[in-house]
């Protein structure tokens, strides 16, 4: 069975990328890349990565984790440990114009695959680095990880700051994700410039300043200025009824922000008195002030109607919300299966349910992926 991908369109069509990452950090960066049209290869070790063990599967080595940071690439096998494989390795990379990986730097020196031994057998390429810690700190080297990157950037006890409770991890892989988005962005931008420039490049990306930097453009507050102009954090996100409101039957999101949805709210709720007495509701400097007051006071009023009313009248008034649904909600969503969100093409492949790629574009309006790639599915690469 094989799942060679059809000759792509897209903004990186004709880019070849190889593929030395694993987990999902660098996975998402490359798989982005492949979205966008580029011929990803992906270099595997006998074992795996080891996310293919992760998830739901029904094939061994095919786990779900696996699935959606791999799709739309191929797979090749080759042992690192091995002095032939690594000479295999070095012989392939004449051929490609990005090279992606996330292993230890230190370790890269030792396979003779650091950045200047690759840019001495191909001066062009765009070489991306994906690490924990930054160069010329204290950590550089380290391994991380997302809960620890999270626990790092404060992230988690943000959840503390904002319920009083224990900090709290977010339930998906932010960290990865976040870092593997910008990652690919990054190569992007790299291989932009080499069209002015001619040359290669190094690109390095880390998981901690990435993440640092995602949490304090919200959470700098006061110390974005020297002397300091006040406490760090955003009020408006810490504020502890900043979260789905309760209802007679349930939960919704809402969003009354500006200063139309406020006077709009109490006008739905035939209450325009409350609006017009209170100017901490008013204006955008008076609520900026008062979030834990304007918040907490649409909480109370939640409570009043059912979700599907607050939908209604919310919906009726132009003030943006939504019910609060499930993940299995997503499988069946109006709106995601009226855009064509999900691809199930038929590969052979036991029915994978692949996301397509999250760009729109009329030149590439045929690119869907195909499945991620059975362990050293596409050995082929190796004579290309």
């Amino acid at each position: 069975m094989t799942h060679r991908a059809p000759d792509t369109t897209g903004p990186l069509a004709g880019v070849r990328v190889l593929d030395l990452t694993s987990v999902i950090m660098g996975p998402v960066c490359t798989q982005i890349l492949a979205d966008y049209g580029a011929t990803v290869v992906k270099i595997e070790p006998p074992d795996g990565d080891v996310m293919r063990h992760a998830g739901n599967k029904r094939a061994p080595g095919m786990g779900s984790m696996f699935l959606h940071a791999n799709q739309g690439k191929s797979s090749v096998v080759l042992d690192l440990k091995q002095e032939e494989d690594v000479r295999t390795l070095r012989e392939m990379l004449p051929g490609f114009d990005v090279l992606v990986h996330n292993v230890r730097p230190q370790a890269m020196r030792r396979l003779g695959l650091d950045e200047a031994a690759v840019h001495g057998l191909n001066p062009s390429i765009i070489y991306v680095e994906l690490t924990g810690y930054a160069e010329g700190g204290p950590l550089h080297g380290r391994a991380a990880y997302d809960d620890v990157i999270q626990a790092q950037t404060g992230l988690a006890e943000l959840f503390s700051r904002q319920t009083g409770g224990a900090p709290q991890y977010v339930p998906t892989l932010i960290a990865d994700r976040v870092t593997g988005l910008t990652a690919a962005h990054a190569t992007i931008a790299a291989l932009f410039a080499r069209k002015s420039t001619g040359h290669g490049d190094t690109v390095r990306v880390s998981m901690f300043e990435t993440m640092a930097a995602f949490v304090l453009a919200d959470h700098l507050g006061g110390a974005s200025f020297e002397p300091s102009a006040g406490a760090m954090g955003y009020s408006r996100l810490l504020t502890p009824h900043r979260k789905p409101y309760r209802t007679r039957d349930g939960y919704i999101a809402a969003v009354v922000y500006n200063d139309k949805h406020w006077k709009s709210f109490f006008e739905a709720i035939d209450d325009l008195a409350t609006f017009e007495r209170d100017s901490r509701f008013q204006t955008a400097p008076a609520r900026a002030e008062n979030y834990d007051v304007i918040y907490g006071h649409l909480s109370q009023v939640m409570l009043t109607r059912t979700t599907d009313a607050w939908v209604a009248l919310l919906e009726a008034a132009d003030i943006p919300c939504a019910r609060v649904n499930r993940v299995e909600d997503l499988l069946e969503d109006a709106q995601l299966r009226a855009v064509g969100f999900f691809d199930q093409r038929d590969f052979g492949d036991g029915g994978q349910r692949r996301i397509v790629s999250r760009f729109r574009s009329p030149a590439a309006r045929n690119n869907l992926a195909t499945p991620a790639p059975m362990l050293g599915q596409s050995a082929g690469e190796l004579e290309e």
